[in-house]
């Protein structure tokens, strides 16, 4: 048994261990890797290769891995997309939000700007819509990407509203990465509360890359208690701190608000 099924099954009897499990392998596909063999997800979680062999059999089984049997390796089938896709689609607020974070890219003084909407999983914040300056010179993202929650504005600013019973379990999660990921994560929430409470939005100035500026707001979803987060930013060196804070924080906060509200 690995740290993650120990640390959630001792606390909690509802919790499912073979169900975290399966998800786990599904995690253990990174940038570059195209296919995994069971010594590949036994490494990588921990889990016996007995265990394994009944995990990939049944993630096949389900249609969310495809088996090839001549060399013994497994790829994500497009049941894994699907699951992927359907959670966007369902997903109102990146709808809503497009038309506010285009108006606020191209109206705003500064044309290297990048604005995107993000939301928190385990210990990171995901993309799930970006506005990219069309300029050559600047920071690219995409829907998908991913941010480090404790160390960029974006994730601060989630972490900042988020409540405290949530933000226990987030700790959890950053305790099965090590004891000092957890006492960071604990010091960076301190200080998105500081900021916040100071300033009504969060900063990233070279936290999460040394080259890129950029600040970020939280945004309440209504109907479902769902918290987001909206950040604008771009490349340290086109988009300065004093802009950010001066120009886009007002604007940011304005849209946050404006989104929070349409439900």
């Amino acid at each position: 048994m690995n740290d993650f099924d120990g640390d959630l099954e001792g606390k909690d009897r509802n919790f499912v261990t073979a169900l975290a499990r399966g998800l786990e392998l599904l995690r253990c596909f990174r940038k570059g890797d195209l296919t995994l063999t069971n010594s590949d997800f036994s490494e990588r979680t921990g889990l016996p290769k007995a265990t394994i062999s009944r995990l990939t059999h049944t993630l096949c089984e389900l249609d969310y891995l495809v088996a090839d049997s001549r060399v013994g390796t497994y790829r994500l089938s497009a049941g894994v997309l699907r699951l992927g896709f359907s959670r966007l689609a369902a997903m109102d607020m990146r709808d809503r939000a497009k038309n506010e974070m285009h108006a606020l890219r191209v109206e705003g003084p500064n044309p290297f700007v990048t604005v995107a909407l993000g939301e928190q999983h385990r210990t990171d914040v995901i993309y799930l819509a970006a506005e990219c300056s069309t300029e050559e010179v600047t920071l690219v993202v995409r829907v998908g990407t991913r941010l480090p929650l404790f160390h960029s504005a974006i994730g601060k600013a989630i972490l900042a509203v988020t409540p405290e019973e949530r933000c226990e379990q987030i700790f959890g999660f950053a305790r099965t990465e090590g004891v000092e990921v957890e006492r960071e994560a604990r010091a960076a929430y301190k200080l998105a509360l500081e900021e916040y409470r100071a300033n009504g939005f969060c900063t990233g100035y070279g936290n999460w890359r040394s080259d890129v500026n950029g600040i970020a707001v939280p945004v309440f979803s209504l109907s479902d208690g769902r918290v987001y987060g909206l950040n604008v930013g771009g490349p340290s060196y086109r988009v300065k701190i004093k802009q950010l804070e001066a120009v886009y924080a007002e604007k940011l906060m304005k849209v946050a608000e404006a989104l929070s509200i349409q439900q």
